[in-house]
């Protein structure tokens, strides 16, 4: 069943779908009245729905009265990860997002090759938004996680406050004997509402970002004996706690 997001509420049980969304109902899925889809509202509730018109470029649905659990992780979960080459950020948006990611906050690493120039940036983020709001669609999900603007190393270290609890990924840990085990670190913040997982881009974390972030209460942690890829360690991270949590 096709899945789609509204940012209005219902008005006694009917919403209309425009733009994107009754296009694709339309031209594409070329659906009649009477077929059911999912609306989302307001990233809160899942309603199955019925489509019940068609006028001009917009499709009028109405709740039928039954809705669907939330597939949400229990804890939010934003990743901010240094700015990487080629389209590894598209990968990440895209598969963080079906694997249940609230967020994406992309940074400017020492070790980032790639520049984003400001006049473009916006679209970039409008196409990386674009990505994840499908992804959402397709994977279920309730909640389109937010791109965020890219930010200095310095501004990531601040935003870092917000957050219950904090974990850089550092592959120096890897290297500690006596290491704590990823699970073990998680099983410490179940209380927690929303963590924030650091992640570099190529080259990874920088030794000098890595006694920062610690200076700032940052835990570090390993993914690991092994070397991961800049966009498989978020995929990682997010699996593991999915798999603790849920």
């Amino acid at each position: 069943m096709q899945r789609y997001f509204i940012e209005e509420r219902f008005h006694e049980g009917t919403v209309t779908l425009t733009g994107d969304d009754a296009r694709h109902i339309t031209k594409v899925m070329r659906m009649r009245e009477g077929e059911e889809i999912i609306v989302v509202e307001c990233e809160e509730t899942a309603h199955i729905c019925a489509i019940t018109a068609f006028n001009e470029h917009d499709v009028l649905v109405q709740q039928t009265g039954r809705t669907i659990p939330s597939p949400e992780l229990p804890i939010d979960v934003t990743i901010a990860c240094g700015l990487p080459k080629g389209d590894k950020l598209d990968l990440i948006v895209q598969k963080g997002t079906e694997l249940g990611m609230y967020g994406i906050l992309p940074f400017e690493a020492a070790r980032s090759i790639v520049k984003w120039d400001a006049k473009k940036s916006a679209k970039k983020i409008e196409r990386l938004q674009k990505i994840a709001k499908e992804a959402a669609e397709q994977s279920h999900r309730t909640h389109i996680p937010v791109v965020e603007q890219p930010v200095s190393f310095a501004q990531l270290v601040k935003k870092c406050a917000k957050y219950d609890v904090v974990f850089v990924a550092d592959e120096e840990d890897a290297k500690v004997k006596e290491r704590t085990r990823l699970v073990d670190k998680l099983k410490k913040i179940y209380d927690c509402k929303s963590i924030l997982v650091i992640f570099g881009p190529e080259g990874g974390i920088a030794r000098d970002e890595a006694e920062k972030l610690r200076a700032a209460g940052v835990i570090t942690t390993s993914l690991g004996p092994r070397i991961l890829r800049a966009e498989t360690a978020p995929l990682y991270m997010l699996s593991a706690i999915s798999y603790e949590f849920e």
